[in-house]
């Protein structure tokens, strides 16, 4: 079906694709506005003109796609909108608001849930993926709708991948195998997790693949023959005992076989449970009587057999498996459901939508809200976690495999394979987790490192005066959460100590790199990583890093590319700064000796003067004044009189070009200006001031301006420009002062 699909979008134009779209929602069995689709395709089409995909066929063909797919899954008008527009705010010009004005503020959002960060600048490529992730969950917890188009999304350019470079068929195979696959899972759209498996096994393991389609169109008359003859035994028999059916048969998808012959180390002629057969009914009770007749017809495999219905999984997925044994000694699955249950098994979240009279939005049965807490889980523990700490805690969340046990009052709670008790605390209460002071499973007294089992009874023993969770905890905990809330603890609880801890790891991880707290103390180094990893002050990361919350290898690492990247950059600026003195220095030679630390182009040893109206020192951007007899008399660019003679044209020729030569030596007359609230005191913290930072005052004189003001002015001797600045950053800072300026300016 896909390759079918394939050639049919590359072969049709746009509108052809949009007028089978039309066709295909009309013939639905929900009306929409399609005059408000139409318009969704004009603005789509008109804002991706002259982009053009890999295959060569306009880019909108896949906006067309993607809609295709959200009307197969079911999906309302907003959707199908979205659908149609779901790339333009990531490769056009068109905004959240262009789009909120024309469709509304529901529209505009999940275009906006499924755009990517790409304007954001990210230190890793799978810190970026994860914050995109990260960025789709949060607008998935408003809009269950998001992650549904962004599913449509990426199994049309899963389709379509064959003509992207190999490179990019690895890497996003590798995403959809990781990441969009799983949670379609958890959706329970199994229709479309098995084609994303499918696909991506292409690209990620061709060879598999071709090894396995291959034996499968060898294999496949007789299974079909298999199937056929089985198929019809059942019926018979189910027509007989008066229970009204429909049974389909189908060979198990290519991943599946995929992964069991990896896991069982076995060639495909090693599986023999290659055919599966799906029996739907109308009512529960006549499920477990098709369980009844299948094992009276067939021998039941011994440990085949798991009752969903009774439990449903997580996804919302119900049904009655079992594994047995046909006549010809072949084994097969038979799984049993509703018609409720198979609609929600082939499309998941997506056979729950109704749509709300009136506002035109959609949402979930009542009640299914509680089905994706996950959602609110997995964004909980993000805030407490970077972004391979989310990926890792995301992977175990959403995409590990479960474990059922009940509570003693007989509710079933589901948890990552390979749970603890402590995981189970904590996922009944964060109080009872962290007042737990021991288990209890199937009335018998366990370790916490005990690991659950399919029906186990846990008990948790609780105390008001436990000491809280153990660090060790951190390292027994599967689920995400669990370990979210024991950090949560740590970060509350033991500010101080998370710090002298955090501190001290972190030291001992930057020993490794041969480095020093004092090494990466410079503000240009530890500030992006504080600013990256959203922490206000030093002491922040030293506490999260304490309790768990980032760990030390982690920031040590970013901490010694930062200071990498710093010092290259700094022996970069320092190169051309040595580059720039060389060529003055060559000019220098060229122009003639320096007098008082100044080149005057084109003359030399000529009489040099400083002007007292702007006092220039070096550091300053300088020029020269040609005087009558009294040489060359040297102003700073900015000096008000400078600014004013330039107004006179006949002057012009007087202005020469003058730099300050690369080694000064002397000392330079300045004047600064000190406005201040008139105070007792002021002049001598002023004299204080400068004392203390060694400064050669020539003169220091204070008046008061009357109306609580007064204005000091002080004339000093400076090296340069740095050392000016440094003074005047001090002088401002004493009480009272108001502004401290430099004569000239």
């Amino acid at each position: 079906m896909a390759e079918e699909e394939r050639k049919l979008n590359t072969a049709l134009d746009p509108d052809e694709m949009y007028a089978a779209l039309e066709e295909k929602i009309r013939a639905g069995s929900h009306p929409m506005d399609m005059a408000r689709i139409r318009a969704a395709y004009e603005m789509a089409r008109a804002a991706h003109a002259g982009q053009l995909r890999k295959d060569g066929s306009p880019y909108v063909t896949h906006c067309v796609a993607a809609a295709d797919i959200s009307v197969d899954l079911g999906l309302d008008e907003d959707s199908i909108i979205a659908a149609l527009l779901h790339d333009v705010i990531e490769d056009t010009t068109l905004t959240h608001a262009d789009i909120a004005h024309q469709f509304g503020t529901a529209v505009a959002d999940i275009v906006e849930g499924v755009t990517k960060l790409t304007r954001m600048q990210y230190a890793t490529k799978e810190e970026e993926q994860m914050e995109n992730l990260r960025k789709m969950l949060m607008a998935m917890a408003k809009d269950i709708r998001v992650i549904l188009i962004k599913i449509a999304d990426r199994l049309h350019n899963m389709r379509t991948m064959a003509y992207q470079t190999a490179e990019k068929q690895r890497s996003k195979s590798l995403e959809t195998m990781e990441i969009y696959a799983p949670i379609a899972h958890r959706l329970g759209m199994q229709q479309a997790k098995w084609e994303l498996e499918d696909l991506a096994l292409q690209y990620l393991d061709p060879q598999g693949y071709k090894e396995i389609t291959d034996s499968l169109d060898a294999k496949m008359p007789l299974l079909e023959a298999f199937m056929d003859s089985m198929k019809e035994k059942i019926q018979t028999r189910l027509d007989a005992e008066g229970i009204d059916s429909t049974i389909y048969c189908r060979i198990k998808h290519v991943y599946s076989i995929y992964r069991k012959m990896y896991a069982q180390k076995l060639d495909i002629n090693g599986i023999f449970d290659l055919c599966a057969f799906r029996v739907i009914v109308d009512t529960i009770p006549d499920c477990y009587n098709v369980l009844g007749v299948i094992h009276d017809m067939f021998k039941p495999v011994p440990g085949r057999f798991k009752d969903y219905i009774s439990t449903p999984k997580p996804n919302m997925y119900q049904s009655v498996h079992t594994t047995v044994i046909g006549s010809e000694g072949i084994p097969f699955e038979v799984q049993i459901r509703t018609w409720d249950m198979h609609h929600t098994a082939e499309y998941g979240i997506a056979a729950h939508w109704k749509y709300k009279m009136g506002d035109g939005s959609a949402a979930l049965r009542q009640g299914d809200e509680d089905k994706f807490a996950w959602v609110r889980r997995l964004l909980e523990s993000q805030q407490e976690s970077d972004a391979q700490d989310f990926f890792h805690d995301l992977k175990i969340d959403m995409f590990a495999d479960e474990v059922f046990v009940f509570s003693p009052k007989g509710d079933v709670i589901n948890l990552p394979a390979g749970a603890t008790p402590i995981d189970f605390a904590y996922c009944i209460h964060s109080d009872v987790g962290n007042h737990m002071v021991g288990a209890k499973v199937n009335g018998r007294i366990v370790t916490y490192d005990y690991v659950l089992q399919n029906g186990d009874i846990v008990e948790i023993r609780t105390s008001k005066s436990a000491p809280g969770p153990s660090r060790d905890w951190l390292n027994l905990v599967k689920s995400g959460s669990a370990r979210t809330k024991i950090k949560q603890w740590y970060k509350k609880e033991r500010r101080e100590e998370n710090v002298i801890r955090g501190r001290e790891m972190l030291e001992d991880e930057l020993k490794h790199n041969e480095l020093t707290l004092d090494d990466v103390s410079d503000e240009e180094v530890m500030a992006p990583i504080l600013k990256r990893l959203s922490f206000n002050a030093v002491e922040d990361l030293y506490a999260a890093i304490g309790y768990g919350g980032v760990t030390a290898a982690r920031v040590a690492n970013r901490l010694r590319d930062e200071l990498k990247n710093l010092n290259a950059e700094r022996k970069t600026a320092l190169d051309k700064i040595n580059q720039a003195a060389e060529r003055r220095e060559e000019r220098a030679k060229k122009e003639g000796k320096a007098v008082h630390g100044i080149l005057v182009e084109g003359l030399d040893n000529c009489l040099i003067k400083f002007s007292r109206c702007c006092t220039p020192v070096p550091g300053d951007d300088i020029i020269g004044f040609i005087t009558r007899g009294q040489g060359v008399s040297i102003h700073r660019r900015d000096c008000t009189n400078y600014q004013q003679r330039l107004a006179h044209p006949e002057q012009e020729q007087r202005w020469i070009k003058v730099s300050w030569a690369r080694e000064v030596t002397d000392s330079y007359v300045t004047t600064l200006t000190i406005a201040s609230k008139d105070r007792s005191g002021l002049v001598m913290d002023i004299a204080t001031v400068l004392n203390a930072l060694n400064a050669k005052v020539r003169t220091l004189s204070s008046r008061s301006l009357g109306s609580g003001l007064a204005l000091t002015v002080v004339t000093m001797e400076v090296k340069n420009a740095g050392e000016l600045r440094y003074i005047m950053s001090r002088l401002s800072s004493i009480p009272a002062v108001t502004g401290v300026t430099r004569n000239g300016a």
